[in-house]
């Protein structure tokens, strides 16, 4: 699959592993966080949609589609995960950054925006894991299946077949129209290939905790910076209603709500969401 739009890659050496990611433009940096079975090439067609004069950074963050296996072997919950994303800002030295965050990383992105929100600028969240939804009843099978050698092999082989991914209890739900091959090739095999990437996926899945999402909601209020909301309108997965109340509860969150979509909106909707960041990216840098 060709990411040159997104940049070329460079790895970054963080206390738990190696982190992959690209990077392209100058300014103002914007920094992507996917989710569960993702990967960089979520944001293949929205960071060149993007008109902005930014400094656009997306990594590969380890949550089952990666490539390198991490070294940490603790857990991997919400709170370690976020201080990887603190860890990875820390080493490419960015202040003011804008998050974008999508599906289980817009938990993540919460849960720093709450902990340590010292060098955000600015949230910009997509339809995502919140309050009691973490994970969604259709991905919650991955829980189970995804703590053992069998069951990570299982999905990884059965995600071979074009027929399976939009069945919902696989990628079906995300999307409103098929995600092409290349992408879904990017996203799945990783976990058939490598076995550290397995042994990363199995940790995150034992560590996934509506306890730490629920806090994270509780606590939001206290990000008083700008913050995005963009939610779709008849998303099966992260219910619009969320969308609703993270807005509200944030001090300066707005919300839009985008129709044809699932909550995949960068794959369903990428100039859509690219036009959408760039209006908040131009809001924000004149406040």
């Amino acid at each position: 699959m060709d990411l040159r739009p997104l940049g070329a890659q460079q790895q970054v050496q963080t206390s738990m592993g190696p982190i992959r990611y690209r990077e392209t433009g100058h300014g103002r940096p914007v920094v992507f966080l996917h989710g569960i079975i993702a990967n960089s090439a979520l944001w293949r067609n929205v960071v060149p949609a993007m008109e902005s004069d930014v400094r656009c950074i997306t990594p590969d963050w380890p949550l089952g589609a990666h490539e390198l296996g991490l070294t940490d072997t603790g857990e991997l919950s919400l709170p370690v995960l976020a201080r990887l994303v603190e860890e990875v800002f820390e080493r490419l030295d960015l202040q003011d950054v804008t998050l974008v965050a999508n599906d289980s990383g817009g938990a993540i992105a919460q849960w720093v925006a709450v902990h340590n929100p010292a060098r955000l600028g600015s949230l910009v969240l997509t339809p995502c894991d919140a309050f009691e939804n973490f994970l969604p009843l259709l991905l919650r099978h991955l829980q189970l299946v995804g703590r053992t050698a069998a069951g990570q092999r299982l999905v990884g082989e059965s995600l071979r077949f074009r027929a399976v991914h939009r069945l919902p209890l696989a990628f079906g739900a995300l999307t409103v129209r098929p995600i092409d091959l290349d992408a879904m090739e990017a996203y799945t095999s990783p976990l058939r290939k490598h076995a550290a990437v397995r042994r990363d996926f199995a940790r995150l899945v034992r560590a996934i905790s509506t306890r730490h999402t629920l806090e994270a909601a509780d606590r939001i209020g206290s990000f008083d910076k700008p913050a995005l909301v963009v939610w779709s309108q008849h998303d099966r997965l992260f219910p619009l209603r969320h969308g609703h109340e993270l807005a509200r509860r944030l001090p300066q969150g707005r919300l839009e709500v985008v129709h044809d979509s699932g909550a995949f909106i960068p794959e369903d909707r990428p100039r859509e969401l690219a036009a959408l960041i760039d209006a908040f990216l131009a809001e924000t840098a004149s406040t």
